[in-house]
This record gives C-alpha cells, structure tokens and sequence, in this order.
C-alpha cells in the first residue's frame, strides 16, 4: 500500500486532508489491537501529535484497544504536559515509555561483513538488531510507525526504520549506528538517502520483521513563526513512501546558502530543548553553512544538562566536545566509551573541529559548566540584548552595528547548506 498526499499550496495540507488519508491507510482493517510509534516531544513540530491523535480515535472508535509507545530511542520520557500538548486528549494512561536498555528483545544480527562493504571498511563489526518487545507480541495485530521525514546528521534523512530501529530498539543498535555514521561522516550523508545507516535499517526491516503487519506515516513539515505546515503525507507499508517523503524533503527542508555564514544565530525553544544532547542540533544541522573561522552562537534558554540521562551526562562532562581525533583517541582506550558508543558518536557531532567557534548563551546551567565541555559560552540576557529572536527575521539579518548574522528559529526542520560545500 501507498498513499501519497502533498499540499497544493504553502498553507499545507488541511485537518480534513489529514484524516482523508488516515482513514484511506485503514480502510478493511479490522485490528482488535493496535500499537502506535508516534515520536516523542522534540519532534513536536513534526504534527505526527495531530495524526497519532486521529489514528487513536478512528481505531477506538471501531473497538480496538491501542497503545501508544512513543520512540524516544535514548531521550526521556514523555510527560504528561508534553503528551496533552502534542497529542490532545488521548488518555495519558495510555501512553507506554519505551526502555532502550532493559525492555527490548533480540531479533537478529546483522553481518560486520555488509556494514564493512556499506562504510568502505570504516566500520567492520556485526550489530546486534534489537527491539521493544511489544513491537514482536502477537497480541498486536496493527502497528503504525508515525513520523516526520527530514534531514539527520546520525543517518541521513530521518524516519522509516530508523523509528523501529532505533526509536524502538537497544542499546546496541542505537550505539553502533551512531558511531558507524560519526565514522563514515555526516557531511557525506545530511540530506541523502541510501547512506550506510540507512542500509543498516533497511536490512533489518526487510530480514528481521517482515512478518509484522506495519504501517509508516510519513510527514514532511516546516514550521514558519511556530506554525505547523504539513507540506506531504505518505502512508505505506513499502520503502517507496519513504522515498517520495525524502524527495519532498530535501525540496522543503534543505536551504542552500551561497557562501559560508560568518556568523551563525539559533534559537533553541526552552520547551523542547533542555540537554546539549538535543540542543547541539543547532551544530548538526549549520556545519555544512558556516565558513570556515565563522561563529555559531546557540540562545538556548531552557538547555540546563548535556545528556537526557545521567550516565549521558555524565559521559559528556568527563569528555566533552573536543573534536573528531580526540574523541576517537579516548574512544580506543576507555572501556566506558566503548560501551557506550551513542555517546562517543555525540561527542564527534558535537564539534566543529576547530572550524568554527562555537558558543552556547545560557541561563539554566553556568558558563563555567559549557566552557568545561569545550564550548565558549556568555550570558543568555546578555545574548539577547544583541541578537533577540522574537525580532530576528529567518535568514540574513544586518544589526544596528552593521554585522550580518543569518538566525535560525528551529535547527530541528531543517539542513542548512553552503552550496559550494554540498557539490564538492
């Protein structure tokens, strides 16, 4: 099955739009319990909230019992403030929080032999497929994947198995597949399909669970001044929709600069960004834009740890940002990195590697607590005095002292790229 629905005009697609095709996904089913994989909260802007909430109601509607198991991968849990906003009035009761470390099961093993031949022999180690063990229940007759498509700095365009696979899944996969993408490279995957982590999910969705009946709803989204534009939606059970999701995506989702930004601006919503973990998105997403020497200033207001759990953090503290070498050097001798490569694959992301500076404005943790983990870092209102994103216009901004500075409101939806960069 496949469904593809794209907006006729900027505005998006309409509610009724929406529903037409969530209802079209469903029709003849007749499931008597259904599990859905919606993202969890920092994928809010991803209206994956609006369609879960409409599968819900359809579902129950016809007398079947669904659960909703957000796909939180290594992030926390939703709450219940997040999960009334995002997703409506589905009872918070309902809500299942998925466990990457302890609530999964073993499905197969996927050969060091093909990753070696996918990576051009950077990476030569078997990864073991795990994932939540409701996803294999019998008792689940309908499992919907909800999603937003957009560009990824682990895999290259986000979604489709990666939310089984990682959202859903162990520690294992989700460890090795983010070293074997800070490996390979993320500006030789951002913004491309077929890149070595995709083949990496692909392979365990097609050898691993293929006898499991899933659903993926796919979104490609933008959010000017806040506001959710649904610009596609593909529903399938083939790799096709996610397909013609990447395609619209790297249309929508993809701002190519001319030249290398001197001066980067982000803003971080506090709602959504709390950890560096998240945050550092700001960095994933303009390294292919800033020129080399150039600055990325990070307002980040509500970001008041590193990691979105405490053996993250503390990983991040003892080692810090410190570039793509060292990070590697300390990933050789210590046994506590390797057992957690999602961390020493962070820490690779997290760098510029002495391109470009790096600063955090903050509030809700201290300077001296960003300049540890190797970011320069000043005040948030001091920050702001300057470069207040409720008076920032998306793009190039000249300021009163004649400075140009290009202000991103969300790094989340969006890759931002120096075209020249992109070609060579």
């Amino acid at each position: 099955m496949e469904l593809c629905y794209r907006a006729k005009t900027e505005k998006g697609l309409s509610g009724q739009e929406i529903l037409s095709g969530v209802l079209a996904s469903i029709e003849g089913e007749k499931p008597k319990r259904a599990l859905l994989l919606p993202p969890d909260f920092t994928r809010y802007h991803s209206n994956a909230g609006l369609i879960t909430n409409m599968y819900y109601h359809v579902l129950t509607d016809r007398g079947c019992n669904v659960d909703i198991m957000p796909a939180l991968g290594s992030h926390v849990p939703v709450t219940r403030e997040q999960a009334d906003k995002m997703f409506g009035d589905i009872p918070f009761e309902k809500f299942i929080a998925h466990s990457w470390r302890n609530d999964v099961v073993q499905i197969g093993r996927v050969p060091g032999e093909l990753i070696s031949e996918w990576t051009g022999g950077l990476w030569t180690e078997p990864v073991t497929a795990e994932i939540n063990r409701r996803v294999m229940e019998d008792c689940y007759d309908l499992i919907i994947s909800v999603g937003q498509v957009v560009p990824h700095e682990v895999i290259g365009m986000s979604n489709h198995a990666k939310n089984l696979f990682v959202g859903v899944g162990g520690s294992d996969m989700i460890n090795k597949s983010h070293m074997i993408g800070a490996v390979y490279g993320m500006e030789r995957m951002m913004g491309r399909d077929h890149t070595p982590v995709r083949r990496l999910f692909d392979y365990c969705l097609e050898n691993f669970i293929k006898d499991r009946h899933i659903i993926f709803a796919l979104t490609v989204t933008t959010a000017p001044g806040g506001h959710i534009c649904t610009h596609g939606l593909f529903i399938g059970d083939t790799r096709k929709v996610l397909e013609e999701a990447i395609a619209l995506s790297q249309k929508k989702n993809i701002d190519f600069v001319e030249t290398g930004i001197r001066k980067c601006v982000v803003y971080l919503n506090p709602s959504e960004f709390r950890s560096t973990w998240l945050g550092n998105k700001a960095i994933y997403r303009t390294r292919m834009a800033i020129a080399d020497g150039g600055e990325l200033i990070v307002l980040a207001p509500g970001v008041e740890r590193f990691g979105e759990d405490a053996e993250m953090d503390r990983l991040i503290r003892r080692y810090g940002y410190r570039g793509r070498l060292k990070v590697l050097e300390s990933f050789k001798e210590s046994t506590e990195l390797r057992q957690n490569m999602g961390a020493a694959a962070h820490l690779i992301h997290g760098s510029s590697d002495g391109r470009f500076r790096i600063t955090y404005a903050v509030k809700s943790i201290t300077q001296d607590e960003m300049r540890s983990v190797g970011f320069d870092a000043v005040s948030y209102s001091e920050a702001v005095k300057k470069y207040d994103p409720q008076r920032l216009s998306y793009g190039y901004n000249s300021m009163e002292d004649g400075e140009e500075i290009y202000f991103i409101p969300n790094p989340a939806l969006g890759l931002w790229i120096d075209r020249e960069r992109f070609k060579n």
